[in-house]
């Protein structure tokens, strides 16, 4: 993944350097491999771009905004692509950062080749995306026409951010599934992935950018320069994992819609009799879970397990698995006094692999004797790996707890689609395959009409690919 921030204030000097500072490090939990900045202070823009497997993007970027100055400026934080990007171009030259995943590159880069261009930053895993997203801008008039032709032309999404020294481009991606938010103060405009990078700085939000919306800010406002498409396809796993529970997208608040998802469960459980002693959520995504299942049902909310968060990151962000491995097993420490003869509920945000989990359960049970141990993800099961953002690029889809089980009950040639339909016979099987793998006392997934309920937007505004490989139907 990614998040992206820019501000650009009225008034030149530190304030607008320092919101910009602060606005991109609210994006700190959607990545953990790059930073970087770009200022524009009269005419000339400073750019720094830091490596963050070795610090924080604070702890790196500390100097660099004691030394400059400026009035407008964007920063991201990136788990892949080395962001802001410059680009010389007859448009002029500017700045870019991209969040979102480019399904076509290789396409977009032959053709690219074939007319004659070339890359200069090329990888193992071909060219930059920034760049090649650049060269698709560069064929445009303008800007303006340059991002139309960027949103027309990329399969998967991408969202934008493109810094000049008059302003800043906001394109969200034509499908909308990473979100923009506009942000206003009295001497300031900001734009960002997360809206939870508002309030501390003392931005309001404005409006939610819309899906293909692209608009142009300066120091006397936003202006919008294309209306949004009329179809959206958020994505719906925003609320349920990548999320930080201050933020909204759409208007939906990250934290009531996990409270409304533990509610949920708590409410099947409840009437089937379900006994336990108290509810835990695996932190730190699964505790809104948690709270709202608790409230629901009645039972204490406790905490078995704690995360150690000065150091550890989110597990699923390191690309290599051993230390996603590392990561999942080291950031968790438990208290085996709230353990000991309990019979304890875990709402996790989902289930994606499930090996540390496994483990996680194994020890539960044997080092620190629960009774039972209940499993309800607040999502249904990942039956497809996302095709359409960054999280995922290093997944195979046979690496996914679902995706396991239907090959232990159908063979190597099982389809995923025969066993994904919720309340059939082949759906079922893989749900006590997987709790039978993981080790669980019980699992039950949400069902995913209330996830959807829980989110508020009608389903053909939402991605739910990898639950049920639908992108924006209502079915």
């Amino acid at each position: 993944m990614a998040g992206a921030f820019g501000v650009v204030s009225k008034v030149a000097g530190k304030e607008g350097v320092l919101d910009l500072f602060y606005g991109t490090d609210y994006h700190s939990h959607l990545g953990t491999k790059f930073g970087g900045m770009a200022i524009s202070s009269d005419g000339k823009i400073h750019r720094k771009i830091h490596d963050l497997s070795s610090g924080t993007f604070r702890g790196k970027f500390e100097d660099f905004v004691s030394e400059v100055k400026g009035n407008k400026g964007i920063g991201v934080i990136s788990d892949y692509e080395e962001q802001p990007m410059v680009i010389e171009s007859h448009l002029g030259k500017y700045y870019l950062v991209h969040v979102g995943k480019v399904n076509n590159l290789e396409k977009i880069a032959h053709d690219f080749k074939r007319r004659g261009g070339h890359f200069s930053e090329v990888t193992a895993e071909g060219p930059n995306p920034v760049e090649v997203i650049a060269g698709l801008i560069n064929q445009g008039r303008n800007f303006l026409h340059g991002l139309e032709i960027a949103q027309n032309s990329i399969e998967g999404s991408s969202s934008l951010l493109l810094l000049t020294p008059e302003g800043i481009y906001a394109s969200r991606d034509k499908l909308g599934r990473t979100p923009l938010v506009l942000g206003k103060k009295r001497n300031a405009w900001a734009v960002a992935s997360e809206s939870c990078a508002f309030p501390a700085l003392k931005f309001m939000t404005e409006k939610y950018i819309g899906a293909g919306e692209i608009g142009f800010l300066d120091d006397s406002g936003y202006h919008q320069l294309k209306k949004p498409e009329e179809n959206m396809q958020i994505c719906a796993f925003l609320w349920v994992y990548y999320g930080f529970p201050a933020s909204n997208y759409e208007g939906k608040n990250v934290e009531m819609v996990r409270n409304d998802c533990g509610r949920a469960q708590a409410r099947i459980d409840r009437a089937e009799g379900l006994e336990i002693d108290f509810v835990a959520g695996i932190p730190d995504s699964g505790t809104g879970h948690a709270i709202g299942y608790a409230n629901e049902m009645g039972v204490s909310y406790g905490r078995p397990y704690v995360k150690y968060t000065p150091t550890w990151p989110r597990s699923f962000m390191p690309q290599d698995q051993k230390m996603r491995d590392l990561v999942a097993r080291m950031k968790l420490i438990p208290i085996p006094e709230l353990i000991d003869g309990k019979r304890i509920l875990f709402c996790e945000d989902s289930i994606v692999r499930g090996t540390q989990l496994r483990d996680t359960v194994k020890g539960l049970f044997r080092k620190y004797h629960a009774e039972k141990i209940h499993m309800r993800p607040s999502c249904p099961p990942l039956f497809y790996g996302c095709k359409f953002l960054n999280f995922s690029r290093s997944r195979n889809d046979f690496d996914l707890a679902a995706r396991r089980a239907v090959r232990t009950l159908g063979g190597e040639n099982a389809r995923a689609e025969d066993y994904s339909v919720e309340g059939t016979s082949n759906f079922n099987a893989v749900v006590r395959e997987v709790e039978r793998d993981l080790g669980f006392t019980s699992l039950r997934y949400q069902k995913l009409p209330d996830l959807v309920s829980a989110i508020g937007l009608p389903k053909e505004k939402l991605c739910t690919y990898c639950w049920d490989g639908c992108t924006g139907c209502g079915k």
